[in-house]
């Protein structure tokens, strides 16, 4: 079925449909994996906005029930160069198509991705509408134009959990964390779990006083989608939690709400991160870690008092770590738990549960 994509500046690309059908809107970004297109199908960071994969050829190994990371997919839509039809993998139970319109996510594929990449880089993220019902240009760019962005918008309450819950994984215990949904992954709460941990999954808007009575003897910032000043009711939670001296790890949207509540700013990049493949340099050890990001936003470490830079993206310099002195948090904005490396960030779980344990101590647990 014939599909067209529309961006916001009048761009347009013709394309093939596959997955559902209709009509999407978001913002397009792309991503630069190779592979991992079923974990950034389940991320809710990438709630409302298109996703773009540089690699051409996607599909090739179909879907499988164990490397979702959240309870569905999130983005608003899917981009590609050319859909594997035919899929081979021993795990695989569907084709990524089959996938997509279950979930009533509409795909394009056979546009010249490379084009659309690189007026990306050069005109900045934007807004684009994918349609398998209305291919007149006009109306779909009307339509584009019309439609809303994500800065300023609140996406964290559309991926949230709604209620309290405890990840298990076997048996066993460990000291109790509480994990601040933003939309979590479920490969975070494995990597907590996996460092001795165990985490309590409590949902965005759940007030300090709550948190408090779970116990917790550190608090896990998750990742999530959208503008982090959108989201002040955890800005001010989180705010609660720092005056606590509660151990805090942030990671992505973690990172940049922990930033925001120290007193910080937070601005849009010009076409973000999105990709398992990004050089990151540990400013202590002056090591490279290869990292997985996915973010439109970042922390701007110039408003910020009592920080310290832990962490660059090597592409841009931009911020990509902060610890904070005299206070027993710090937070990344890449992602550690998507071992991409497949180790090299492992150190910051451990980190984190060596300061729980500290605390522990210190507070006879």
């Amino acid at each position: 079925m014939k599909s067209i994509l529309m961006l916001e500046d009048g761009q347009k690309f013709l394309g093939e449909s596959f997955g559902a059908t209709g009509e999407t809107t978001g913002e397009v970004v792309f991503n630069t994996s190779h592979t991992g297109y079923q974990e950034i199908l389940t991320d809710p960071s990438y709630k409302g906005q298109i996703v773009t994969m540089t690699y051409p050829h996607i599909g090739n190994y179909g879907i499988n029930f164990e490397d979702i990371e959240s309870r569905k997919p999130f983005v608003e839509g899917f981009i590609v160069k050319e859909y594997s039809k035919i899929y081979s993998n021993w795990r695989s139970k569907k084709t990524l198509g089959e996938y997509l319109k279950q979930n009533k996510i509409i795909g394009i594929e056979g546009i010249d991705t490379r084009q659309l990449v690189k007026h990306i880089r050069e005109k900045g993220s934007m807004k684009g509408i994918i349609s398998t019902v209305d291919l007149n240009e006009k109306s779909l760019l009307r339509k584009v134009k019309l439609a809303g962005g994500i800065v300023g918008k609140d996406l964290v309450k559309e991926v949230t959990n709604r209620t309290i819950y405890k990840f298990k994984q076997k048996n066993g215990s460990g000291k109790n964390v509480v994990v601040m949904d933003f939309g979590v992954k479920m490969n975070i709460l494995r990597s907590l779990y996996s460092v001795g941990l165990n985490p309590t999954i409590v949902p965005a808007s759940t007030s300090f006083e709550k948190i408090m009575d779970l116990k917790p003897l550190g608090i896990m910032l998750s990742n999530g989608p959208g503008d982090p000043e959108a989201v002040t009711y955890a800005i001010e939670t989180v705010k609660k939690i720092i005056s606590s001296r509660l151990p805090v790890f942030g990671i992505c949207l973690g990172h940049q709400i922990l930033g925001l509540a120290m007193g910080g700013k937070t601005y849009k990049l010009k076409f973000g991160h999105h990709g398992s493949n990004q050089p990151i340099k540990n400013l202590k050890t002056g090591r490279v870690q290869i990292a997985a990001e996915n973010h439109n936003f970042a922390v701007d470490l110039q408003t910020l008092k009592n920080a310290i830079p832990t962490h660059k993206n090597l592409n841009d310099g931009t911020l990509e770590g902060i610890g904070y002195r005299n206070l027993p948090v710090f937070s990344v904005q890449f992602h550690p738990e998507a071992s991409p490396g497949p180790h090299d960030s492992k150190y910051l779980f451990l980190q984190f549960a060596d300061s729980v344990e500290n605390y522990a101590k210190k507070n006879r647990y």
